[in-house]
């Protein structure tokens, strides 16, 4: 394993240590306890949180609001019993001791992971040799591995500077690094930070390569996925509500004050997250290869993670991935 590696396997292991000594679960009673963060898929939840949609379909569920590593953190503590990551993520979270079973999608980015350059800087090609900030391990790593790889370079022309996701953009205000990789809308916060940068790859130029989903630890799945499938019937008012013309601006209100941003800033970021109902998710669902699908893409972010060291041994995919909560709800909705 070369150094760059190492240094990815010891980060992962680092953030999610706290995996391998998980609690066995959560008692079946109780909310569910779901943990999300800063992405617009995820804050979509915010618009069914205050319109009280849970209680209307008669599941008590609690979200908690976290960083995004330490939600993973809290995940692996077994202080909740879902938690809102990309499907690589939960890959990463599994191999080191923090099993989940992901039940549905939300969405899939498109254009909001972001390798962003200083100014002067055109392309990937551009950074051999230089620093990136980014949060070893994690879905922006994989990101521009995907990008140097396309771009015929290899990991090492690049040097990875281990920076936590919230805390890249004053990061690439100092000298220590070239560029950096975030999702918005922590990117466009690190762009206006220094005016002539750029993005050099985003998760638009290979789509279907980050999913995002909602994990559930198998225990709370196995005691309560009664109260999972009418979470998960929940999805589909969020995205009609942010989807409708009447109501879209209602929806972007409650997102932008749940993350503190103008709304009109934060409708710019839905450009780039492409949520999914539930039957477009059931579609993404089907097992095949390719970007187009849940599994073909966990298994290339399977063999990413191999391959750079960010775990040791390749996962089975398809433990990690339980579609028929999801397929359920569409075809019940179908039905109607």
């Amino acid at each position: 394993m070369g150094s760059l590696g190492k240094l990815i396997r010891a980060a992962a292991l680092a953030l999610l240590a706290v995996g391998a000594v998980a609690s066995p679960g959560r008692a079946a009673d109780g909310p569910l306890r779901v943990g999300y963060s800063d992405w617009p898929g995820w804050v979509a939840w915010q618009v069914a949180i205050d319109k009280g949609w849970f209680k209307e379909a008669g599941v008590d569920v609690q979200f908690e609001w976290f960083d995004y590593s330490a939600s993973m953190e809290a995940f692996g503590a077994g202080k909740i019993d879902a938690v809102t990551v990309t499907n690589g993520d939960a890959l990463v979270m599994g191999a080191n001791g923090s099993k989940s079973v992901m039940i549905m999608l939300t969405d899939y980015s498109n254009g909001n992971d972001i390798i962003v350059g200083k100014p002067g800087l055109k392309s990937l090609a551009d950074l051999k040799g230089k620093k990136v900030g980014l949060e070893s391990g994690l879905v922006e790593h994989l990101l521009i591995l995907n990008g140097l790889e396309k771009a015929g370079l290899k990991e090492t022309d690049v040097e990875i500077v281990n920076v936590k996701t919230n805390e890249t953009p004053q990061v690439f205000g100092t000298p220590d690094v070239s560029a950096i990789g975030a999702w918005q809308p922590i990117a466009g916060a690190a762009m206006r930070a220094a005016p002539g940068s750029r993005p050099l790859y985003t998760s638009a130029d290979q789509p279907g390569l980050i999913y995002d989903v909602v994990t559930v630890s198998p225990t709370s799945l196995a005691a309560r996925k009664q109260d999972w499938a009418k979470f998960v019937k929940v999805w589909d008012k969020v995205v009609a509500y942010i989807s409708d013309p009447k109501t879209k601006d209602d929806a972007v209100k409650m997102m932008a004050n749940r993350v503190g941003v103008p709304p009109e800033s934060y409708a710019k970021l839905l450009k780039g997250t492409r949520l999914l109902s539930l039957a477009e998710g059931a579609k993404v669902f089907e097992d095949s290869d390719g970007f187009g699908s849940l599994y073909g893409s966990s298994r290339n972010a399977d063999a990413f993670n191999v391959k750079y060291g960010v775990y040791k041994d390749a996962q089975d995919v398809k433990s990690y991935i339980e579609p028929s909560i999801a397929k359920a709800a569409t075809a019940k909705a179908a039905a109607k």
